[in-house]
């Protein structure tokens, strides 16, 4: 690998936006580590798809809530390539459902993980990623849309929004971006699950481009701010086709 090659840790890379995410940042020329928290064989799918396409990559693991498991994965990364220049943090939970009864217990276990490790992997992020370099971290369109069954997770992604707007200013002098992308409805298992067509389609037409966005739609916003974006910061970039 060169000196020259750039290297990129993307946090829930074993499938959908993440997996996405990672095998573009590979087709750019950035050496990849593919995080995964439990499936190590999806995360070793991702590995073997870039190595397939002459990328570079490797497989890390972590509880992304938890200080030193994230230490130690962004440790490996920095053993197998020598350095971070790009954290894209796409790892979270999404359990929905209406205020009025939502269970306080899942509230507790969604903010575990897109609150604190958010907040986990972004501190790694601001202690080891070196000038020139990116952050990149998840929010979703669903902060401005407000639809109903979203105020737990939306909440969450408020806060990912706040410390990602913060985090770019207290990084001053250091020549590193810092945003979040916006995602409005993916095509993505995670999203389709327990939707019927007529939902689905209703959501597809609610862009002026009339269909759902996919991962790779997603993976180009954060390859722009992941590259040549760098006069994008202390942003939020709404990726939703025109819904908001």
């Amino acid at each position: 690998m060169s000196d020259t090659t750039r290297v990129a840790l993307v946090t829930g890379a074993s499938g959908g936006i993440g997996r996405a995410v990672a095998q573009r940042l590979a087709a750019d020329g950035m050496a990849v580590a593919v995080h995964y928290a439990g499936n190590k064989a999806a995360a070793d799918e991702t590995v073997a798809a870039i190595e397939e396409a002459h990328g570079r990559a490797i497989a890390v693991t972590g509880d992304v809530a938890d200080e030193a498991a994230m230490a130690e994965a962004f440790d490996a990364v920095e053993r197998a390539f020598g350095g971070i220049d790009v954290v894209v943090h796409t790892a979270g939970v999404m359990l929905l459902g209406p205020v009025v009864e939502f269970d306080l217990d899942a509230l507790d276990r969604m903010h575990r993980t897109n609150i604190r490790g958010t907040f986990v992997v972004a501190q790694q992020a601001a202690r080891r990623v070196r000038g020139g370099g990116a952050v990149v971290t998840f929010s979703t369109s669903v902060t401005r849309l407000a639809f109903p069954g979203y105020a737990a997770y939306a909440a969450g992604k408020g806060a990912v929004e706040a410390m990602t707007l913060v985090l770019a200013r207290e990084l001053r002098g250091r020549d590193i971006t810092v945003n979040a992308v916006a995602p409005g409805p993916t095509a993505t298992p995670l999203f389709l699950e327990g939707k019927d067509q007529e939902a689905v389609d209703r959501l597809a037409a609610q862009s002026p481009l009339e269909r759902l966005g996919t991962p790779d739609d997603i993976a180009e916003a954060v390859a722009f701010l992941a590259g040549p974006g760098r006069w994008v910061n202390g942003q939020v970039v709404f990726a939703n086709g025109g819904i908001a």
